[in-house]
Parts: structure tokens; C-alpha cells; sequence
């Protein structure tokens, strides 16, 4: 289940060692993307490669999370070869887990590699492209690009496989639709969840939680002017 973004997360590892320096507890982890994009640059359009991380964490146990380009790669010469952007990703990334390990930030020593790369084109291949958050877009618009989001609510049946037992869970889940830069995209997102078989006790809670976070998105994409349906849960 994820936890709400609030309007003044950290979105820069500086922001997350100073955070750190003033006592803050700070915990996060890099998620890797290797996304292939077009690029339009004076007479030449080109398909490269970016390599990102999106860091993903809490500050004081609220959550947050960013984006870093590390490199560009192509596999046509027109910037620099694939094979020399994994290396110099690699070089900043270590450079970054440094910096988040001297201020007290426990990380992995993970890094990028061209096996994952053929391993992320394939399903982008496969998928008709990279999939993006409802944060992703967000940035979008914020960069000045018009955006919309249609919002569908639903509550699903599950259940959760442990090892020695079985849960049957609801979950409060988020179905967004969203249109931009003259496509459409889609992203879901679990808002809260509770145990089915105590949902007399448990229901109206995980509802006020999944509202209280809904609120918070919602309030995003107002400051983001993005043109979006309003919807909460009801009890």
C-alpha cells in the first residue's frame, strides 16, 4: 500500500542529506529505468537511451519520491554509446551513494546494467512503452504541458498468500486515465485495504485513510493544473 506524497517532498539527494544532517530519520531506495526516448535535437531526431533512478523512501515516515537522470546512451552514435552511458551512470550513481551513506542514509550498492536494459526494452517493446506514475505526469504539467485525468474508484477482493496461511484482503484501489502529450496513459494505485473478514471493524478506517490520501493527490493535481474528476470513497 502506498503511503500519500505531500507537495513538499524531497526532490533531489541534496535535499535528502540535508534532511539527514538536521537529524531528520531518512530511509530510501533506488528503483532503476532504462527507458528508450525520442529526441529532437536542431535537424536530427533520435531514439536514445535514458538511465534513470527513482528514489523512493520516507523522511520521518512521511513518503516521497524523485526522479534522476544518471545518462543518455544511443545505439546509433548520435550521443554517446550505450555501453559508455552504463558506465558513466554507474560513475554517478556510486558518486550519489556516497554522499547518502555519509550522512547516515542506508542504501544498496545496486547498479545499472545492460542486461536489464535488454531485459526493460523487451517489455517496453512488448508493452507499447515505459509506464509511467501519476507523479511522472505531474512533472509533465508542471513542465507546462496540458494533462488530464479521468479517476475511477473500486474496491477489490483479494487474497494474500503467506507462507502458512491465507488473508482475504480488500483493497481500495485508484484507476487513473490520463491523456497527455497527444497520447493516453494508465496508472492504479492502492489507496488502503483491510482485512475482509473484519470489515465491520476496519472498513470506515482504511475508507478515511484512502480519502485523507486521495485529498492529497487531488491537491497536487490542482497545483499542477491538471484537469482531473474528483471522487472519494464512500462509507
Amino acid at each position: 500500500m502506498n503511503d500519500s506524497i505531500s507537495s513538499s517532498q524531497p526532490r533531489r539527494i541534496t535535499d535528502l542529506t540535508e534532511l539527514a544532517h538536521k537529524g531528520a530519520r531518512v530511509e530510501c531506495r533506488p528503483v532503476f529505468e532504462i527507458l528508450p526516448v525520442d529526441f529532437h535535437h536542431r535537424d536530427n531526431q533520435f531514439m536514445a537511451y535514458i538511465f534513470l533512478a527513482r528514489y523512493v523512501g520516507s523522511v520521518d515516515g512521511e513518503a516521497f519520491t524523485f526522479r534522476k537522470c544518471y545518462a543518455k546512451g544511443c545505439p546509433h552514435n548520435l550521443c554517446m554509446h550505450v555501453s559508455q552511458a552504463v558506465m558513466i551512470a554507474n560513475r554517478y550513481l556510486q558518486r550519489d551513494y556516497h554522499r547518502l551513506k555519509a550522512a547516515g542514509i542506508a542504501v544498496g550498492d545496486h547498479l545499472f546494467t545492460l542486461e536489464s536494459m535488454v531485459v526493460k526494452y523487451d517489455e517496453l517493446q512488448d508493452g507499447g512503452g515505459p509506464i509511467m506514475t501519476i507523479h511522472d505526469y505531474i512533472n509533465l504539467a508542471r513542465e507546462g504541458n496540458p494533462v488530464s485525468v479521468e479517476v475511477v474508484l473500486e474496491q477489490v477482493s483479494a487474497v494474500e498468500h503467506f507462507a502458512h496461511e491465507d488473508n482475504a484482503q480488500t483493497f481500495l484501489n485508484g484507476n487513473f486515465k490520463i491523456s497527455a502529450l497527444g497520447g493516453t496513459g494508465s496508472y492504479q494505485r492502492c489507496f488502503s485495504c483491510y482485512p475482509t473478514d473484519s470489515e465491520s471493524e476496519e472498513k470506515a478506517h482504511a475508507i478515511h485513510v484512502a480519502n485523507a490520501r486521495l485529498q492529497l493527490l487531488y491537491e497536487e493535481l490542482d497545483q499542477a493544473a491538471i484537469q482531473h474528476t474528483r471522487l472519494f470513497f464512500n462509507q
